[in-house]
């Protein structure tokens, strides 16, 4: 395993250390061919003191975790200013095979995709632990925002069901994409894919956010075409007005669970369809010019 002594770039090195765990046998789906979840990650850094984790909070609600309110959870004792943390992030795309699969459904999630979210948040889980072993091993205080016991669902106000930490919004901020009609992420590999993110007392350069606005890579959004997203969901949950989050949970939790519990025996919630057979599936779609 490298190490950071051999690396005087520490982002550098945090993103061998994401990319060799992907890499590895514990990156699988979980299935008769032990065939990978997930497909090389995209990693990206943001400061703790940026205005951003304010401004989320403002507009989310006061539940809403700042870096450093989260760090604190684990590290009370500890003197420590927004400035000396990082907030890493990382996307991890679904294989091919994967995405391939559910763009083949019109109600319900192929039993691969449904594969990528039990297995996948667990290869997910595992790195999160992976990364804070790796960075406890060479000094950096780390923690999970979004692991129990220091997350927990909310409800705000202005959007509905929310939480005390969003992976989505920390991939936002450390700059690896932007939301869309369906409040998906659209990043340069895809908005099929799951995402993480830890805090670490460790001072990496913030990844430049390429773009102005939180849903710059959205053709809907940003040009009125597309809507892609509209015509796949089978429920009618994404409309020109955004993403109807009770009708969403209604049709993920109440029919796809017990769909994947009866014909893959999983017991997972998971849908997926507009995340696939979408021109943002797997990259940043063309907008027109001029």
């Amino acid at each position: 395993m490298n190490n950071i002594l051999q690396h005087n770039d520490k982002g550098a090195w945090i993103r061998l250390v994401i990319e060799e765990f992907i890499q590895s046998s514990e990156n699988t789906l979980g299935n008769s061919a032990n065939e990978k979840a997930f497909e090389k990650p995209l990693v990206g850094f943001a400061r703790g003191d940026d205005p951003i984790f304010d401004e989320m909070k403002k507009d989310i609600g006061p539940f809403y975790l700042t870096p450093k309110e989260v760090f604190v959870k684990v590290y009370p004792d500890l003197a420590v200013k927004p400035e000396d943390l990082t907030v890493i992030s990382w996307i991890l795309p679904h294989i091919k095979q994967t995405k391939l699969d559910n763009r083949k459904e019109t109600s319900y999630p192929s039993e691969r995709w449904a594969r990528g979210k039990k297995f996948g948040d667990l290869v997910n889980m595992k790195l999160k632990k992976h990364l804070i072993t790796v960075l406890g091993e060479e000094g950096f205080m780390t923690m999970a925002p979004a692991a129990p016991p220091h997350w927990s669902a909310q409800l705000s106000e202005k959007y509905g069901y929310a939480s005390t930490w969003s992976e989505r919004h920390a991939a936002y901020a450390a700059g690896l994409g932007t939301f869309g009609l369906c409040d998906g992420l659209i990043t340069p590999i895809g908005k099929a894919m799951r995402c993480g993110s830890v805090v670490a007392r460790i001072i990496i350069p913030a990844t430049e956010r390429l773009y102005q606005g939180h849903t710059a890579y959205c053709l809907f959004l940003t040009q009125g075409t597309c809507g892609r997203c509209m015509e796949r969901c089978p429920v009618g949950a994404i409309t020109e007005k955004g993403h109807d989050k009770e009708k969403c949970k209604a049709h993920v939790d109440g029919v796809c669970t017990e769909y994947a519990r009866t014909h893959y025996n999983l017991a997972i919630n998971v849908c997926g369809l507009c995340q696939t057979k979408v021109p943002c599936e797997s990259g940043i779609p063309k907008q027109k010019r001029g």
